[in-house]
């Protein structure tokens, strides 16, 4: 199978001054087109460390990208990094780059200065592909098979995401020119309800009885829950057979903790089923500050089935607005299940919707009337009646109330499936 490995150039990576989402892009587009990423990697502006990390990079692997460090600043030094590499005895000037360039300036009212021209200009040894979004080119440089114990090929990309996203469409197509290249199938599997040590434990006999040609990763999220993928790499005819059996076998282990078989999210899972039931949701949210509103409206059409919010972070506003009695309030606090049961029902009450869902906990970092920081209680009130369901966690203030708004989606979910 084609290999490659990504490697990303620039001090303000490694000091934390910009995230790195190029890695993720690249890789994203060669697992499309079957080829198969090794390794991630960050490098500094340090011409012999880049050195480095490329030559490692091509001795492992078929191809290398790479990215940043193309600019015409004194700290972009990846053109002659790469000068080095490919033992180019001078530069030459890409007209189509340079047309390019003088087309994006001029349009913009700038003058073309001429580091911007030398943008234009490349090592001898290497082939372009014209950056339409910006003035630094794709320089491909490829390697013969002594050099490295195979064929080789390095990609430079401009650091500028957008202009690195533009580019791969005729990356891909290099490559596949260059390269006879394998499919890579995957399967996604959501759920929610199991932590990750739980879930590996409870999937251990399924996991050790899967065909030696598939591979399983466990990826999890906060808001998501754990995501099972399944790979096969390679060319294989009946890949999604045996996704289809290892699905089925794992849907009977896990039960309801499965919400879908694709790439999704809990708020587009509760999404679909009110849709699909005519119904709608209204939310009454303490502890969560309206996160749970904002992943519902947060998927395109959700005004088809939610109607409102009401944060009622104050016993003022869950006592006045939500119609909690202060007897429930005084009597068993603000963290408690009458609490919520009585938000839930409030809500639905005042926006007239056929479920809501409150939330009412200590996300932290200090414990508060007496209850430990982490635990919420979830209410859900519909025609069929009112339930109350605690949750507890043990992280930040932040990742608690992602972990409370996904356990109240989860819960209505799986409220819904059951009516």
């Amino acid at each position: 199978m084609t290999t490659a490995s990504i490697c990303t150039i620039g001090d303000e990576i490694l000091i934390g001054q910009i995230v790195d989402t190029n890695s993720a892009m690249i890789s994203r587009e060669l697992g499309k087109a079957g080829v198969r990423v090794s390794e991630m990697l960050s490098v500094g502006d340090d011409g012999r460390e880049i050195s480095r990390v490329i030559e490692e990079g091509l001795r492992k692997n078929d191809i290398v990208i790479v990215t940043g460090g193309l600019g015409p600043t004194k700290d972009d030094i990846t053109k002659s990094v790469l000068y080095r590499l490919s033992g180019s005895t001078g530069y030459v000037t890409d007209n189509r780059q340079l047309e390019i360039i003088h087309d994006l300036l001029t349009s913009r009212g700038l003058d073309v200065l001429e580091t911007n021209r030398r943008q234009a200009e490349v090592p001898d040894r290497c082939s372009v592909i014209p950056n339409r979004l910006g003035t630094a080119p794709v320089m491909v440089m490829r390697f013969p098979e002594e050099k490295y114990g195979h064929t080789a090929t390095v990609y430079s990309l401009p650091g500028v995401p957008f202009e690195a996203a533009g580019a791969m469409k005729d990356i891909i197509s290099d490559i596949r020119s260059a390269y006879s290249l394998s499919e890579i199938h995957h399967k996604t599997i959501m759920t929610y309800g199991i932590a990750e040590s739980a879930l590996s434990e409870k999937i251990a006999g399924w996991e050790s009885a899967l065909p030696s040609y598939v591979r399983l990763a466990y990826l999890p999220d906060p808001l998501k829950g754990v995501t099972l993928r399944l790979s096969v790499y390679g060319a294989s005819d009946d890949a999604e057979t045996v996704f289809s059996t290892e699905t089925e076998k794992l849907k009977k282990i896990l039960g309801d903790a499965v919400y879908a078989e694709n790439e999704t999210t809990l708020q587009q899972v509760v999404g679909e089923l009110l849709r699909k039931k005519g119904m709608t949701i209204s939310t009454a949210e303490s502890c969560t500050g309206g996160l749970v509103a904002s992943l519902l409206t947060s998927v395109p059409g959700a005004s088809d089935y939610f109607l409102g919010s009401v944060v009622s972070y104050a016993y003022s506003v869950k006592e006045n607005v939500l119609g909690v009695s202060p007897d429930i309030i005084g009597g068993y606090g603000a963290v408690s299940p009458e609490c919520a049961a009585a938000m839930a029902d409030g809500v639905r009450r005042l926006t007239g919707s056929d479920f809501a869902v409150s939330t009412t906990g200590n996300a932290g970092p200090a414990a508060s009337e007496n209850k430990d920081v982490g635990l919420v209680w979830v209410g859900i009130s519909s025609e069929y009646g009112t339930q109350t369901m605690d949750f507890h966690f043990h992280n930040d203030r932040i990742r608690n109330r992602e972990r409370f708004a996904a356990s109240a989606l989860d819960a209505v979910r799986k409220y819904i499936l059951y009516q």
